[in-house]
């Protein structure tokens, strides 16, 4: 279930309990979820971690640096990409979920897709979040699973799909489209028996510079809807086009964008960099407590 209260004393208002299962995720200051992406192609870490040891090596690292979930994808989503099959998709994520969740029993995964059928297999094998991009809008039978096991879910914005979505991203709209879409869609899920949701408004999935950065100074109107808020800036174009460097020099750009996101409500930061995430939030939770 998810539950919703408050405390003073901590910097963060709203103490969250998240819990699939056996697993139970509770904060009372915002957390980092680490990104494993199984692809070849992804935007800036495509192909780093396609070897067991590799793979291994990196969930280690980001449970040792704080992160509280790690999210596991198995096909790029960056502009003008196509979709890889249902098929690919599994073929990549089936085994590996199946061993990191059987090597690190405590801590919780998460699958970042967009179908609910590859949802469900990854649920079967142990998943405790479920990552879409598409905030149940590419498969209609996703409300009904979701709800169904009543897993954390994070339902993400997106404008038209990845192979398009930059073709005449949304600007100045981008607000009001993203709380209409979230709107609907909490309905939709709620409807089905969903109460943990976890909102994203989609950096970058079909905005321009404008739009982009009018949702993260105005990410605190999320708050109206009552669930928790999660940020994905991490290495995006969003920086790399502004300050005109590449995704490998964006760390310092990330965090800028991280701090203003924890500053304007963010209950999750989704990330490449655990360690630097975590290190911002424990900042910003200083600053925030000192105003108390």
């Amino acid at each position: 279930m998810l539950m919703h209260s408050t405390d003073k004393n901590t910097a963060f208002s709203q103490i969250r309990t998240l819990s699939f299962q056996s697993k139970e995720i509770q904060f009372d200051r915002p957390l980092v979820m680490g990104i494993l992406n199984l692809t070849p192609d992804s935007f800036y870490d495509g192909g780093k971690y396609l070897g067991l040891q590799e793979i291994v090596s990196q969930t280690e690292k980001m449970i040792r640096d704080g992160a509280a979930i790690i999210d596991i994808g198995a096909m790029t989503t960056k502009p003008k990409s196509e979709f890889v099959s249902e098929d690919i998709e599994l073929e990549r994520l089936i085994p590996i979920i199946r061993m990191l969740t059987k090597s690190f029993p405590e801590m919780a995964f998460s699958a970042d897709t967009f179908r609910a059928s590859v949802a469900k297999a990854c649920i079967e094998e142990g998943i405790m979040m479920i990552n879409d991009i598409s905030g149940g809008t590419f498969d209609d039978a996703m409300p009904a699973l979701i709800g169904h096991y009543n897993i954390p879910y994070v339902m993400m914005h997106i404008y038209e799909t990845p192979a398009t979505m930059q073709n005449n991203p949304l600007g100045n709209e981008a607000e009001r489209l993203v709380h209409e879409f979230f709107q609907k869609q909490i309905e939709v899920f709620s409807h089905q028996g969903a109460t943990q949701i976890i909102l994203d408004p989609g950096f970058g999935f079909g905005k321009n510079m404008d739009g982009n950065f009018m949702l993260l100074d105005k990410l605190s109107n999320l708050k109206k809807f009552g669930f928790p808020i999660l940020a994905g800036l991490s290495r995006k174009s969003m920086i790399c086009r502004l300050l005109e460097i590449k995704p490998p020099e964006a760390l310092n750009g990330t965090t800028v964008l991280n701090t203003i996101a924890l500053l304007n409500g963010a209950s999750i930061l989704r990330v490449h960099d655990v360690k630097e995430a975590m290190e911002t939030i424990t900042l910003v939770n200083q600053l925030l407590a000192s105003r108390m």
